[in-house]
């Protein structure tokens, strides 16, 4: 997956093999959990989606939309702006073109029971064929995970290593795949033959952990999906589509390279590999003040 709004850089994506362009309309409660951290925070629009969706042909379009929401009112101390409320917001998520809709932050069953309605209704409503993925990323879902996997309706479930290790009170990211936080989820939701994937990836040899290393926990865990992170393009720093267009090209390559190595890995590769990313955590987070 790869985040932008912008339909000549999901173009570009596509063309080099990213199998979904991700548009991230999510901005509720964001600045209260991520405020002040060197994190994304994109609020796409409506617009946004039914742009990129006209100019896709193989990739597959995702949306994240906001948490399970009434209608805000002006007035509102946080948000401050009237936006339409889920069931509205998630219509027209699907009626602009979306392939994928993503249900962030939620914390219940009832919120997971009243997204899967809405989108079923919209499908119906719209006659498309659209899948859902729900975004684990607070301590009260994972503590509802047995349970959550057995709901009928969820397509694909994505691991949020951000929030949550912000939420779990944990200095870095990857301490989730290192203490076996992941491992225990992941294996819950393979037990249901869910697909499933977590966290981002940046360039292979960059990151606080490399991400070839990071790319072997997704194969050991099975995971199917992986974010590619603004650190493998940031195209607000770069802004050249020929060196956008460099960096995706040389970049999905050498993933994609890389992958084929990975399938031909042993057990005791894996076991030697996350024994290196758990080293790689313990020393991150001694450093980290």
């Amino acid at each position: 997956m790869y985040i932008t709004n912008r339909p000549e850089i999901a173009k570009i994506a596509e063309n080099v093999g990213v199998d979904w362009i991700f548009v991230d309309m999510e901005f509720i409660g964001k600045d209260y959990r991520q405020g002040g951290l060197d994190t994304v925070q994109n609020h796409h629009t409506f617009e946004d989606v039914y742009n990129i969706k006209k100019v896709l042909t193989q990739s597959k379009l995702l949306v994240r939309v906001n948490p399970i929401h009434e209608e805000l009112c002006e007035d509102s101390s946080i948000y401050r702006m009237n936006y339409p409320s889920s069931e509205e917001e998630i219509n027209s998520v699907i009626k602009a073109g979306a392939d994928i809709i993503m249900l962030p932050f939620f914390k219940t069953i009832d919120e997971i029971d009243t997204f899967i309605r809405i989108v079923s209704k919209g499908r119906d409503r719209y006659n498309r064929d659209v899948k859902t993925c729900l975004l684990l990323e607070t301590p009260e879902a994972a503590n509802l995970l047995e349970q959550i996997v057995d709901i009928s309706g969820i397509d694909m479930i994505h691991i949020g290593l951000n929030d949550m290790h912000l939420a779990l009170g944990l200095k870095f990211m990857f301490q989730l795949l290192a203490d076996g936080s992941v491992d225990k989820w992941t294996k819950i939701i393979r037990k249901k033959g869910i697909q499933f994937g977590f966290g981002g990836l940046a360039s292979l040899d960059g990151g606080a952990v490399p991400g070839r290393m990071i790319l072997k926990e997704h194969y050991r865990l099975g995971s199917q999906m992986v974010i590619v992170s603004r650190a493998f393009c940031n195209t607000d720093v770069i802004t050249n589509l020929d060196e956008i267009r460099r960096i995706f090209t040389s970049g999905i390559t050498e993933i994609r390279n890389l992958e084929r190595e990975i399938s031909l890995l042993s057990v005791s590769d894996f076991d030697n590999n996350h024994d290196g990313v758990c080293k790689s955590v313990d020393d991150i987070v001694k450093n980290m003040n």
